[in-house]
């Protein structure tokens, strides 16, 4: 079943989906079909095209998380699904309708807030992901953490994250796109107090200590890195730390680039090469690289989104 037809079944099952949104639709701003958003460089962000290799099996996703919504539109866990299944087709616009859906059935539920934020953050609206970030921050303060399950699970089929680290951590990137280092320094804090996996630890404690590179505050970034070794083991996130070893003097920053050939990792590891320039002082290499991140079109990628962010505040 093509792209279209799959969305044309969502929009007659989730008719009510689409009533419960409606009064929340106005956030999201008009665009031409097959536009989910656009830059801060005011460029066209068309619906990524999914690759052939994984393309059948998140359709097949898709259709059985619609299906189970179809028996019980009401269950949470059925909701999210949908909603996250949605995005990972590329459709973060019908994605934010979906857990707007979610947060008028279960507002107190801080996971509604927690995707929508997510996808807030892909489509550019930083203000609105903060927004829905600190609602699931509120809602998660009496609870006890949870993991939280993979929608795209790595190869061991072992979830990384959990619910608290994932929005500071997500909180704190829209902060530090924004600029707001400091703001982004308090999420990377909170989230790393927390018990967290190596893999979720390395992560946060990247874009950690960037932050606090940022702002000038060199002996606590310098600190961060005292315990960071190649020998430590990772599910999924070995970009960030190779990236942190290139900070920390041990990697190669020219060498790691030549090696990596995944899309997604060439914008993570893109920006945060970048930044390593950039904190030594060779600004224009570092805008260099983020300029060639951005013409690689990879919109949706964190690394993408922080590239896209340095060019427009240059």
């Amino acid at each position: 079943m093509k792209r279209s037809s799959i969305f044309r079944l969502v929009a007659v099952i989730g008719l009510p989906l689409l009533l419960f949104a409606c009064k929340e639709t106005h956030e999201l701003p008009h665009v031409p079909s097959g536009v989910q958003a656009y830059s801060l460089l005011g460029d066209t962000l068309r619906t990524p095209q999914i690759s052939p290799d994984v393309y059948d099996e998140y359709n097949a996703n898709l259709l059985q998380a619609i299906m189970e919504y179809r028996v019980d539109p009401e269950e949470p866990e059925v909701i999210i699904w949908l909603g996250r299944r949605t995005a990972y087709l590329g459709e973060y616009r019908e994605a934010v309708r979906i857990f707007t859906e979610g947060i008028f059935k279960h507002p107190e539920d801080p996971r509604m807030y927690r995707h929508r934020g997510h996808r807030y953050l892909t489509l550019r609206m930083f203000d609105m992901a903060i927004r829905d970030f600190e609602n699931a921050e509120l809602l998660m303060r009496n609870i006890p953490d949870q993991i939280e399950p993979d929608g795209l699970p790595n190869p061991e089929g072992i979830p990384t994250s959990t619910l608290k680290s994932n929005v500071w951590y997500h909180k704190g990137l829209a902060h530090y796109v924004k600029g707001d280092f400091e703001l982004a320094a308090e999420q990377y804090e909170k989230a790393l107090a927390l018990d967290l996996t190596e893999d979720m630890r390395i992560a946060t404690t990247y874009w950690y200590y960037m932050a606090l590179k940022r702002l000038g505050r060199d002996l606590d970034a310098g600190t961060l890195l005292t315990d960071i070794s190649p020998e430590i083991e990772l599910i999924e996130n070995d970009v960030y730390l190779d990236l942190l070893l290139v900070f920390k003097g041990v990697f190669d920053a020219n060498r790691l680039m030549e090696s990596s050939v995944d899309a997604l990792q060439n914008a993570t590891l893109g920006y945060g090469i970048g930044n390593w320039h950039y904190m030594n002082g060779r600004e224009e290499r570092a805008f260099e690289i983020w300029q060639e991140i951005y013409d690689g079109g990879n919109w949706p990628a964190f690394g993408f989104i922080a590239a896209e962010a340095e060019l427009a505040r240059r």
